[in-house]
């Protein structure tokens, strides 16, 4: 074997090793199971998702408006805001890590954070 086909396969080999490194570290930590709900930017409830066995509403009253927060067995959701435009009843449940749940007009946040404590 001459030695730029030996370079090629240990820069191949270097490539894939580091794909499969940055593949296990973002599956190991997108399976959070703690959503944690924030207002204003002070955390209001921690909720482990993974405790949840029945579904239950939290309703959100502040001086920045009135949302309803939907908490079901493993994704937590907005299901009603008095908001104009409503982006945060849109996107839907939020099951795991990704882009958090976020209602910019009453300063309400909520993502999901890897194992933590029940609130």
């Amino acid at each position: 074997m001459d030695r730029k086909t030996r370079i090629w396969i240990i820069v191949f080999a270097a490539v894939v090793i580091t794909g499969l490194i940055c593949y296990a570290l973002i599956s190991s930590s997108a399976g959070g199971t703690v959503a944690v709900i924030s207002v204003d930017g002070e955390e209001y409830e921690r909720i482990d998702l993974s405790k949840v066995t029945e579904s239950y509403d939290i309703e959100i009253s502040t001086r920045y408006g009135h949302n309803t927060v939907h908490v079901a067995p493993g994704a937590i959701s907005v299901t009603a805001a008095d908001c104009p435009d409503k982006v945060c009843v849109n996107q839907g449940e939020l099951r795991g890590g990704g882009i958090p749940i976020a209602c910019v007009p009453h300063r309400l946040v909520i993502q999901i954070e890897g194992g933590g404590t029940d609130g």
